[in-house]
């Protein structure tokens, strides 16, 4: 298959790059490396160096390479950012969004995969895990405008038949993800315990989320190359992980002796969250194999070997 896959450079994207073209797929990247990184690249693939938020070279660059699929995950992730913010997170992943579909939409594409997030759009949850069917309430920006793009991708369904996949992540965490950027405590705590800094929790620790690993993500976004169709699925473990559990782990597995610094949570943040991952096992025989622990010993050992 011929696939583009926006945000080839960042931390998700350019690990489904890797295993598409290690499956023999021809790729091409779309990045402003905003926040990706041209480390992350793979010679393997093409690069067209655009913002999503630039309407013609984006166009041209899907003319140019003419995909069969588009695997989207270029995005503003950074919920502080868009709390402060909101209008510019919107001009990214909502018209951004909308600007990268289009250009699919012109150029006939066969397959539309997005990468949404389940740890924002459900909100404070009713029911842990969440399933697929739990109302929408984000309580933030970030939340509302990843969300807004699925109803466009339905609409599109409708009045152009288009075949598309919604991958609902849960908080992903593995090699690659930036221990100095914008989103990812466990690559932050990694990365400054590595260093040996000393680490902040915001909030008592209590908080929890459902952290799956980068690997498994990716082995679902192969798996919805060829199985599932205007579906939404859950991608996540549906186990809770505290704060405080999370910096235990990667203290136990970096040798890191120190207590944490805790301070006020942040606006905007979820306190609880996990999601149930059943129906992503019924439409693409999806299920998380790495666990929290062993995918935290991977990622220090990822992240020693980079230093």
């Amino acid at each position: 298959m011929r696939i583009i896959v926006t945000g080839g450079a960042g931390f998700i994207g350019s690990n489904i790059v890797n295993r598409c073209n290690d499956l023999g797929h021809e790729t091409a990247i779309i990045d402003n490396f905003a926040t990706g990184r041209r480390a992350n690249l793979d010679p393997r693939a093409k690069l067209y160096e655009v913002d999503i938020t630039d309407r013609q070279a984006l166009q041209q660059a899907f003319e140019d390479f003419r995909p069969q699929v588009v695997d989207h995950h270029a995005a503003q992730i950074d919920v502080r950012k868009a709390v402060a913010d909101p209008a510019f997170d919107a001009g990214v992943n909502v018209l951004g969004g909308l600007n990268v579909l289009r250009a699919a939409m012109s150029v006939g594409i066969e397959k539309f995969i997005y990468a949404s997030t389940g740890g924002a759009v459900y909100g404070n949850p009713e029911v842990i895990p969440c399933t697929e069917d739990h109302p929408v309430r984000p309580i933030s920006p970030y939340g509302v405008s990843k969300h807004v793009l699925e109803h466009y991708l339905e609409l599109y369904r409708i009045l152009e038949g288009l075949t598309y996949m919604v991958l609902r992540y849960a908080n992903v965490f593995g090699p690659r993800q930036d221990p100095k950027g914008e989103a990812g405590v466990n690559a932050i705590f990694t990365g400054m315990m590595l260093a040996g800094e000393r680490p902040t929790i915001f909030g008592k620790g209590d908080k929890t989320r459902d952290y799956v690993y980068v690997g498994d993500v990716v082995a679902a976004n192969m798996l919805a190359l060829e199985r599932g169709a205007g579906e939404i699925v859950n991608i996540g473990t549906g186990v809770q992980t505290t704060d405080q559990e999370v910096y235990d782990a990667i203290a136990a597995a970096v040798g890191y002796t120190e207590p944490p610094i805790y301070t006020e949570e942040r606006k905007g943040e979820v306190r609880h969250i996990a999601l149930d991952a059943s129906k992503a096992k019924s439409v693409l025989g999806w299920e998380p194999k790495v666990s929290f622990r062993e995918g935290a010993r991977l990622t220090v050992e990822y992240n020693r070997s980079q230093m």
